[in-house]
């Protein structure tokens, strides 16, 4: 019953968009005065593994779509998945996502090389916004409802997820840091997980930008720390349509040893009428 309602909010999400972008379209085909792909920007949460403490536009879709390999991690030798994440901003304060993996390929002892992954949905708010170096903060939480059958990887899955997020301009870089409060399971067992990341960007040429971050989480059931050093180029295609693709190398015994990404943010160009 659990999974078939989490699938139904997810295909909510997505027909929500589609009938929005129907409901735009002006029987001419021009595009409608909402659709405005030249002042919606799209404001990417991946492919780092720190999320922007500022919203995306208002009134309008935006899907994070990608593709992640992954090798030696612990009780895993391998796995390449999709994962998708839905976001949608009610108002400047207030957003929405949910997430998931819907496929993912694994090689690991005793586990089926198919599966799925978890599917969450989270509630962001703003509580100060900040211009330039003054930072903007919010809390958001994930809540997870459908467990997924994929093995996970070295960062674990939680039940229940409390963030804090910064995120601020500083001499032509931006940053955006987390702090993580999370709920993990193992069986009927439950331990908190803490983590931390840190993620810098900034514009090489014109279109072109590139990430470094540095991230840590604890490892309660296996009473260890794993740390990642990530890397990642930007391409802005367009203002509403970004690519991304990077790697990441686990820093720890019980870290995953290499991660690639590849993956794209596309902001829907029409926007939903809210009122």
């Amino acid at each position: 019953m659990i999974r078939g309602f989490s699938f139904l909010l997810l295909a909510l999400f997505l027909a929500a968009a589609l009938v929005a972008a129907a409901q735009q379209q002006d029987p001419s085909g021009n595009p409608p005065a909402s659709a405005a792909p030249n002042d919606a920007v799209a404001n990417p949460g991946r492919p780092t593994v720190s999320t922007p403490a500022t919203l995306t536009p208002v009134g309008y879709f935006q899907f994070e779509t990608g593709v992640l390999a992954a090798w030696n991690s612990p009780g895993v030798s391998s796995q390449q998945n999709l994962n998708e994440v839905i976001k949608f901003s009610v108002s400047r304060w207030i957003e929405l996502l949910a997430s998931t993996s819907p496929y993912a390929h694994s090689s690991a002892k005793g586990q089926p090389p198919n599966g799925v992954g978890d599917v969450a949905l989270e509630a962001q708010a703003v509580i100060h916004h900040g211009e330039g170096a003054q930072p903007t903060v919010a809390l958001s939480y994930f809540g997870r409802v459908y467990s997924g059958n994929a093995p996970d990887l070295d960062i674990g899955s939680f039940r229940n997820s409390a963030i804090l997020l910064v995120s601020a301009d500083v001499k032509g870089f931006h940053y955006d840091t987390n702090y993580l409060f999370n709920e993990v399971i193992d069986g009927t067992v439950r331990r908190a997980q803490f983590g931390q990341t840190l993620s810098v960007s900034h514009s090489l040429y014109k279109k072109l930008g590139i990430s470094g971050e540095i991230w840590h989480f604890t490892q309660p059931f296996l009473r260890s720390n794993t740390v990642g050093n990530l890397w990642a180029l930007n391409y802005n295609m367009r203002n509403n349509l970004v690519l991304d693709g990077g790697f990441n190398r686990g820093l720890t015994s019980t870290s995953t040893r290499w991660e690639a990404f590849a993956g794209f943010t596309y902001l829907l160009p029409h926007k939903v009428r809210l009122h």
